[in-house]
């Protein structure tokens, strides 16, 4: 993918972790993100950078970084994650957007780091020095162990020091990926804005992920510890647990096996839909080129994650997304039908009232047929000209959640008594 049109992808990714976390407007988030506002802990406010540098700016600077002091202190021993956080992060922005914009302040750190701290007091000496007397020797008394004060002071410090070190060692990892990334913080918290949201969120290796929203019912077995950090990360973060793909596949071109034989993935990227008079405007979409054939199409937030956590290569990406349009033989492959159901009921025709073709499939004596559903050009092009699909593979694709509930649902007793006879 090109480098730009990824980091375009990754600031509009920036812009939404920024507006959902801040609930903030879509356009204070990228001001946010361009460095051109900043949070105000202490008006718990977006301000623009230009409103927040006039007047007093190392003192404004100053009470800031006490808040962030105050707040991570009280927090220091908080077993998870508290919603402070992200504001804690957005505060030390300020700060060094003040400090590095205040001209007093940087002189200060200069003439720190580059003049001495004495000097001796350079200043003219008005008597002489006396020459040091030798004090008398003190006796130093041994205590009933054989050890002395001073050994055990040492011996002292060195304990507290050790005391100190040990309380310092870092929280163990709450669990450890597939690919060795720590994962840690892990925490349930209820949102400010509307209180009957809950998110979870947890760090890996150090770096905040994006909070998601949780379901009630994950929100109570939670609430009674029913639930555990390794399960609510695999259910609202499952790439981040998931083998990262080598890396050589987004560098290289990736191939699959076509309807004819192989086919080559001549490009493949993420970018956002710009034109306004389109109906999926501001979504991330996937673009790939395959031989003559660019296509483009929506793409769903597990596929997002999947692409920018690297678990799944361009090939893969390409065939789930856009395996109907190129005939892959792959695509139709996860498309079955039930046990149970005759392949001779499926039938593929033309509807007499439209001219359209369309499916539908016999599900056996007592159940009677299923509806009529049209079926895309692709679809057509694949079961008829490429044979890279069966009847079985269409019938499933279009009727296997009505072919399903259909058979789930029990028998009127008026069919169950005319199978009896």
């Amino acid at each position: 993918m090109m480098k730009g049109k990824f980091d375009k992808a990754m600031f509009e990714e920036d812009c939404s972790f920024v507006e959902e976390i801040l609930n903030v407007p879509r356009k204070i988030a990228k001001k946010i993100v361009n460095g051109e506002s900043f949070y105000n802990p202490l008006t718990k406010r977006i301000q623009t950078k230009e409103s927040l540098l006039k007047g007093d700016c190392d003192r404004r600077a100053d009470r800031i970084k006490q808040w962030i002091d105050k707040e991570e202190k009280r927090i220091s021993d908080f077993p998870g994650y508290d919603g402070v956080e992200p504001y804690l992060m957005y505060a030390k922005d300020t700060v060094d957007m003040l400090r590095s914009n205040s001209p007093s302040y940087n002189i200060r750190k200069f003439k720190e780091t580059k003049e001495p701290t004495h000097k001796e007091k350079d200043m003219p000496k008005k008597k002489k020095e006396k020459a040091p007397q030798e004090e008398p020797a003190k006796t130093v008394r041994a205590s009933s162990d054989g050890e002395t004060p001073k050994e055990k002071k040492g011996e002292s410090q060195s304990a507290a020091q050790g005391e100190a070190a040990a309380e310092r060692k870092p929280r163990e990892p709450q669990m450890v990926t597939v690919n060795g990334d720590k994962v840690t913080h892990g925490h349930a918290y209820q949102s400010n804005v509307n209180p009957q949201d809950w998110y979870f969120t947890a760090r890996i290796n150090g770096e905040q992920l994006k909070p998601q929203k949780m379901a009630p019912a994950d929100v109570a077995a939670y609430d009674k510890k029913e639930i555990t950090v390794p399960e609510l990360m695999q259910r609202y973060y499952p790439t981040k647990l998931m083998p990262r793909v080598p890396e050589e596949a987004f560098k290289y071109p990736n191939g699959l096996a076509g309807p004819s034989g192989p086919i080559t993935i001549d490009k493949f990227n993420v970018y956002k839909e710009t034109d306004e008079t389109r109906a999926d405007y501001g979504r991330y979409k996937f673009y790939a080129q395959v031989g003559d054939k660019k296509m483009s199409t929506p793409a769903s937030r597990e596929d997002l994650n999947a692409y920018f956590d690297r678990v799944m290569t361009p090939g893969q990406l390409v065939e789930r997304n856009f395996g109907e349009r190129l005939h892959l033989p792959s695509h139709y492959a996860q498309f079955r039908l039930p046990e149970g159901i005759d392949p001779k009921g499926v039938r593929v025709a033309k509807d007499r009232s439209d001219g359209r073709w369309k499916v539908s499939a016999d599900l056996g004596e007592g159940r009677g047929r299923t509806s009529k559903q049209e079926i895309s050009f692709d679809d057509g092009y694949s079961l008829f000209k490429a044979k890279s699909a069966t009847r079985e593979q269409i019938a499933a694709k279009y009727l296997g959640q009505e072919i399903t509930a259909k058979l789930a649902a029990p028998l009127s007793m008026e069919k169950s008594a005319s199978m009896k006879v």
